[in-house]
């Protein structure tokens, strides 16, 4: 049933944040026309936390290690708040050109293992079909 997430930034520069996440984030991207740029995420996971309102929803990008994420951010002028050690993780915020932030942070927790998406083969899978198909064609011979 559920093939992803799509997650959305709200920007008062959208340009500038879109420019961002693909010239300096690299992410990969479609253009699917008038500027519009959608951009592939790594594997995710989402959690559930209590609070007094409904429909407050943040996004967090994961990174092995946020101290030298924070220093390729510095190269780069780019502003980073203090990296703050919440327990379950290492966490920064990160200064987006359109004046928001994005949270990058290095989790301590246990992570799940991530959903395939339907019709994804493993890379054993991959490899024993591709290894079929080398044994029928050399019986075609």
């Amino acid at each position: 049933m559920i093939i992803g997430a799509h997650s959305i930034l709200y920007s008062k520069n959208p340009e500038a944040d879109r420019e961002f996440l693909r010239d300096v984030l690299k992410l990969p991207h479609v253009d699917v026309g008038e500027g519009w740029l959608i951009f592939g995420l790594p594997p995710a996971e989402v959690a559930v936390h209590p609070s007094s309102k409904n429909n407050v929803h943040e996004l967090y990008l994961l990174c092995d290690d946020v101290e030298r994420f924070v220093e390729a951010m510095r190269e780069r002028n780019i502003t980073c708040g203090p990296v703050q050690n919440r327990g379950w993780g290492l966490i920064t915020m990160l200064s987006l050109p359109g004046g928001g932030e994005l949270g990058i942070y290095q989790p301590r927790h246990a992570r799940p293992r991530q959903m395939r998406a339907r019709g994804a083969r493993t890379p054993a899978a991959a490899r024993a079909r591709k290894a079929a198909t080398k044994g029928k064609a050399r019986k075609r011979r």
